[in-house]
């Protein structure tokens, strides 16, 4: 069989639009297998790998088992594509049968991973035993807190030992411009960097009115400042949050830690626990304190 470029050569590179080629011009892959071929295959795969991060992102999103159908009809999938998808991610341990119906969720794979990832970011293991000792020895609902899809997440959380519990769901996604923590997560970024990260949308917190861009980046520039950030009442009207960041090797912020409150604290005791908080983000730092940006 002829390569197109030796069909070019023998002077036959003017075919036709919407003519059918002959096999002496026909380009092929390198598998050998037609062009057109080819690239179906590969917008194929493509539209695979696109469904199982679909699937992965509904599976965190409800957080519990769920069976084939309700998977097909949250992703708008045909129900045998999703068959075929869900065998060959059970066969490789990333997805499990949990349920009577067949109900999947994730699978034992996946936690590996997920254990390798903590082992290559080492200061978010140390960071989950700090927040579980703050919570232990204060009181107060602890938070480690990171950046993700352009959103605030809870990476961990402990709860404390008032009666009144707060808390925040694992792996939730929240506006940056609703949290402390989310001012000291965007401190490294310009103005501008910032103007195109925040969606319009993300700054209308649920309670109070809608704030503009500039006093969020005031709001930033001034977390930068300070080294700490505290609001109140932006998400829960019955909660103060109070944030410290933890530096990376480069003296970025990769993650932040924060109590939540009850709107009742004293301003002693959000005083105090901030530097407490202040503390443990500079023994988890992988930086000394004074190269932080």
């Amino acid at each position: 069989m002829y390569e197109l470029s030796t069909a070019i050569a023998l002077g036959k590179p003017n075919l036709k639009v919407g003519a059918s080629l002959k096999p002496e011009t026909m380009a092929v892959s390198e598998r050998g297998e037609p062009a057109t071929k080819a690239s179906a295959r590969s917008a194929s795969r493509e539209r695979g790998l696109d469904r199982v991060v679909e699937l992965f992102a509904h599976l965190h999103r409800v957080g519990h088992p769920v069976s084939i159908g309700d998977l097909a009809r949250a992703l708008s999938a045909p129900r045998s594509t999703l068959y075929g998808l869900v065998r060959i991610l059970t066969d490789a341990g990333l997805l499990e049968s949990v349920g009577p119906r067949g109900e999947v969720f994730f699978g034992k794979s996946l936690y590996f991973y997920g254990m390798d990832f903590l082992r290559q970011h080492d200061v978010l293991g140390r960071a989950r035993a700090e927040v579980d000792r703050l919570a232990r020895e204060t009181g107060e609902t602890v938070q480690l807190c990171v950046l993700h899809e352009r959103k605030y997440s809870v990476a961990y959380m402990s709860a404390g030992r008032r009666p009144f519990r707060i808390s925040s769901e694992i792996g939730v996604q929240i506006p940056l411009p609703w949290t402390a923590s989310g001012r000291l997560l965007l401190s490294d970024l310009s103005a501008d960097e910032i103007r195109a990260f925040v969606p319009a949308e993300d700054l209308h917190p649920p309670r109070g009115a809608p704030m503009t861009i500039d006093a969020f980046i005031d709001s930033v520039t001034e977390a930068r400042r300070q080294g700490f950030c505290v609001t109140s009442g932006l998400v829960d009207p019955f909660t103060h949050c109070i944030a410290g960041p933890i530096h990376d090797r480069l003296g970025r912020v990769a993650a932040t830690l924060c109590f939540v409150v009850p709107v009742d604290t004293v301003p002693e005791r959000i005083d105090a626990l901030r530097d407490v908080l202040l503390v443990s983000g500079r023994a988890l730092s992988l930086v000394p304190d004074s190269q932080a940006h």
